[in-house]
């Protein structure tokens, strides 16, 4: 996730570090940006529990990718292909470089605006993650259009990442609780799509 603000100045290292799969241990610089919080190990780590089962070979949407902390590592861990969006041109060339340095072909970076994005004509997707900025009410219209475009597989999964005192009422969006877990002020939230 990303904002499009300067870089910090401030030195220091600012990595990225891939937990398991083809590139496990694998450490990858990010940039220092205001509102770029990568998630965390531990969640990526219990999210990908989650998903074991079902990254493999799966087509991924990695919206508001900021250091591609949640992409990579479905990636690494066998998805057949990931989109990765990120609009801060800066942030999204790092992730660029960082896909060349891991030489695959199976990872797509666009320096894009999410909504743009979305609107789009694109194939539907297995997994989505979504991990907006916090307090801009992004995710109630980011879930119209991936409802309206039919853009998650049925029986898919959507990973979602906000501020704890949001509140969202996933039926509306046709998605029903899969996992969920509490970190800090970040409420992470695993959901599925019901099928109607």
């Amino acid at each position: 996730m990303s904002q499009n603000q300067p870089p910090k100045t401030h030195a220091g290292a600012h990595q990225l570090r891939i937990i398991a799969g083809q590139w496990r241990s694998r450490r990858l610089p990010i940039l220092a940006l205001e509102g770029l919080r990568p998630t965390p190990d531990r969640v990526r780590e219990t999210l990908f529990n989650w998903l074991q089962f079902s990254v493999r070979e799966a087509r991924c949407l990695d919206l508001f990718a900021g250091s591609g902390a949640l992409g990579l590592e479905a990636l690494s861990r066998g998805a057949a292909e990931v989109v990765l969006v990120e609009k801060h041109p800066k942030a999204a060339l790092t992730l660029q470089n960082n896909v060349n340095t891991l030489k695959t072909s199976q990872a797509y970076v666009l320096n894009q605006d999410a909504i743009s994005y979305l609107e789009q004509d694109t194939n539907p997707f297995d997994i989505i993650f979504l991990d907006p900025p916090f307090h801009q009410a992004w995710l109630p219209k980011i879930l119209d259009l991936i409802e309206q475009k039919q853009l998650l597989k049925p029986n898919g999964y959507i990973y979602l990442e906000y501020e704890r005192e949001l509140v969202l009422d996933l039926n509306h969006w046709h998605l029903a609780m899969h996992r969920e877990l509490n970190a800090g002020q970040v409420r992470c939230v695993l959901a599925h799509r019901i099928e109607y």
